[in-house]
């Protein structure tokens, strides 16, 4: 029997907003971050950040019986929560193929625009950068310092090879990525709503 999570099926960007323009639109759900949901997101879709989606996971499934796409920045955090979801047993999971940046790049696609901040993968090339440098320099008085460079390098690569990043798990607590309400009630009372 395989261990292997379950998959979901990618939906590329065109064939969405098809399905939304003919008024027969799945149930969106962004994954990003409040702030990064804030900053843009498609209209009508739900901000459930992956922290949030895989602790309640069970809570939301009990709202969640139509067809559901997933949606973040790039695909990578999408396919975790779909997973996660998969793993719950929340069938018709679909994540946006290359994610908002996929669906900005369509012509004419609809993008409710908020206050602009950074997403959660810049702030990580920030943070990573800026200790890979103030290390390497840093060693020219202290020579074991260069050691933390590396290691700041050795976990960019586990990020890559695992496609999970604890850095940026870490930062997506920070209170600047936190701003806008994202609570479980908030959540299901929107699902509800819509359900009517």
């Amino acid at each position: 029997m395989s261990t292997e999570p379950t998959t979901p099926a990618a939906v590329d960007a065109a064939t969405l907003r098809e399905l939304i323009s003919r008024g027969r639109g799945p149930r969106l759900l962004d994954v990003r971050t409040p702030a990064e949901f804030e900053t843009s997101h498609i209209p009508g879709a739900y901000n459930v950040p992956l922290d949030l989606l895989r602790e309640h996971r069970e809570e939301l499934r009990a709202h969640l019986d139509e067809d559901v796409v997933l949606v973040c920045r790039s695909g990578a955090r999408a396919t975790r929560a779909g997973q996660s979801l998969a793993e719950a047993g929340l069938p018709n999971l679909k994540v946006l193929d290359g994610g908002m940046i996929a669906w900005q790049q369509q012509p004419a696609a609809p993008v409710k625009q908020g206050r602009a901040r950074w997403d959660l993968e810049r702030q990580v090339r920030l943070v990573a950068g800026s200790i890979v440098l103030a290390s390497v320099l840093a060693s020219l008085l202290v020579p074991g310092l260069l050691w933390v460079a590396a290691l700041i390098g050795a976990g960019l690569a586990v990020a890559a090879i695992t496609n999970t990043c604890a850095m940026g798990m870490l930062l997506s607590r920070l209170p600047y990525n936190r701003r806008g309400s994202c609570d479980l009630d908030t959540i299901v009372g929107q699902l509800r709503e819509a359900a009517r």
